[in-house]
């Protein structure tokens, strides 16, 4: 049986916390969904193999409006000395959101089909 990222990622973590869930363990022995087991547990969770577009940022264009960084349900966006730097793709779900608030002037983050990053994923993986 070959797992998928996403459970692999649910699976590690259930099995901090639940001892009783095997390494060969499949998607059927994750506990009921919309369980929090603990606090805290969102980091250890990458929901960015959900993502079927993503969302591409243009630093020229990027005015530091930070409507990104405060409308992404998911904390992706990553903001240093009041400068957005770019997005932390391991959580961001692809929802849009960022990009629908940028300011439609600036426009400076585009949502793309994740087929146009297959190609980079694989010379990053090779």
């Amino acid at each position: 049986m070959t797992l998928s990222s996403q459970t692999k990622n649910l699976l590690k973590v259930h099995q901090d916390v639940d001892p009783n869930i095997t390494p060969n363990a499949g998607w059927r022995d994750l506990p009921i969904g919309g369980v929090i087991p603990q606090g805290g547990t969102a980091t250890q969770f990458a929901t960015g193999d959900w993502r079927t577009i993503r969302p591409v940022w243009s630093k020229e264009k990027c005015i530091n409006c930070h409507r990104c960084w405060l409308y992404c349900p998911d904390m992706s966006w990553i903001s240093e000395d009041g400068k957005i730097q770019g997005v932390d793709l391991t959580y961001c779900k692809g929802c849009g959101i960022c990009a629908n608030v940028c300011p439609t002037k600036v426009h400076a983050i585009e949502m793309h089909p994740e087929d146009d990053f297959k190609d980079d994923e694989a010379v990053k993986e090779g």
